[in-house]
């Protein structure tokens, strides 16, 4: 039991390392072309700058919102593991949501099938859910252009916006983004 657990906890690390070397490949790529951080942002928003409060939210992104993002979505599955119970903690919205956050913080794709997958509810769940989600605006549909049977799915930039407020305000709650040592320092 020991050895399986400590092969799941090794597995998860790998999949994050691999997300971070993605993600650093992912930059020295953009800087190799020249393209500016914002632009990136604003690209993985799907192109639009949504204001907040004055600031774009593009300025507003932070690495440990995936981190979060990532530990949410890990913890979902712990549950259902341990309590060995599928129906007692279903949230497909919320799990399709999560999923495509962290997608778009790893610069991957991902095809309507496997965000049935990561919704771990059956298929005809995940797609009225995903038929929801783009209804209210929060993901959208694009056609692979090499293959006509395959439809990507990604957070709009609403989505994507409202992903990131959501963990801006809980990252808030574990770690003050805003308050730099100087303030840490003044408290004492």
């Amino acid at each position: 039991m020991e050895n399986t657990d400590q092969l799941m906890r090794n597995r998860s690390k790998a999949i994050r390392l691999i997300g971070i070397a993605n993600e650093l490949l992912a930059m020295a790529r953009e800087l190799e072309i020249g393209e500016s951080p914002s632009a990136i942002l604003e690209s993985l928003a799907g192109g639009a700058e949504v204001r907040e409060g004055g600031k774009t939210t593009a300025s507003q992104d932070h690495p440990i919102w995936v981190e979060l993002a990532r530990q949410t979505y890990e913890d979902r599955r712990r549950r259902t593991k341990i309590f060995r119970s599928e129906e007692l903690f279903g949230e497909p919205a919320w799990d399709i949501l999560l999923d495509l956050f962290i997608a778009a913080k790893e610069r991957r794709r991902v095809s309507v099938t496997s965000a049935c997958i990561g919704s771990a509810v059956p298929s005809t769940t995940a797609l009225r859910w995903i038929a929801i989600l783009e209804k209210q605006g929060l993901l959208v549909r694009e056609a692979d252009p090499g293959d006509a049977r395959r439809v990507y799915v990604k957070l709009s930039a609403r989505g994507y916006a409202a992903m990131l407020e959501y963990f801006a305000s809980a990252s808030r709650s574990v770690v003050r983004l805003d308050d730099g040592p100087r303030h840490v320092a003044a408290a004492r």
